[in-house]
């Protein structure tokens, strides 16, 4: 299942998640600042290594570093994830 590592303060978070529910993805909405250091720290990694960015995707082990909302290029990056 499709993994989103948001904040709820986040707009593009909200953008994100809005797509995916009008576009009838399953996701797990996961809220980044109640997870564990460990957790974070994978989030950091990804992103770069300098700080935690949102939202990030994780799916079956393919990550989407976090970033602005821009529909066409998130629709473009789930194909490649693997989500249709």
């Amino acid at each position: 299942m499709l993994k989103v590592y948001a904040a709820k303060w986040c707009p593009h978070c909200t953008k994100t998640v809005d797509y995916l529910k009008s576009n009838k993805i399953e996701f797990e909405y996961i809220e980044i600042e109640e997870q564990s250091k460990k957790t974070i720290q994978k989030i950091i990694d990804v992103n770069g290594g300098d700080d935690w960015v949102v939202p990030t995707l994780e799916f079956n082990g393919k990550w989407r570093k976090g970033k602005i909302f821009n529909e066409i290029e998130l629709h473009y990056e789930l194909g490649q994830l693997g989500i249709k």
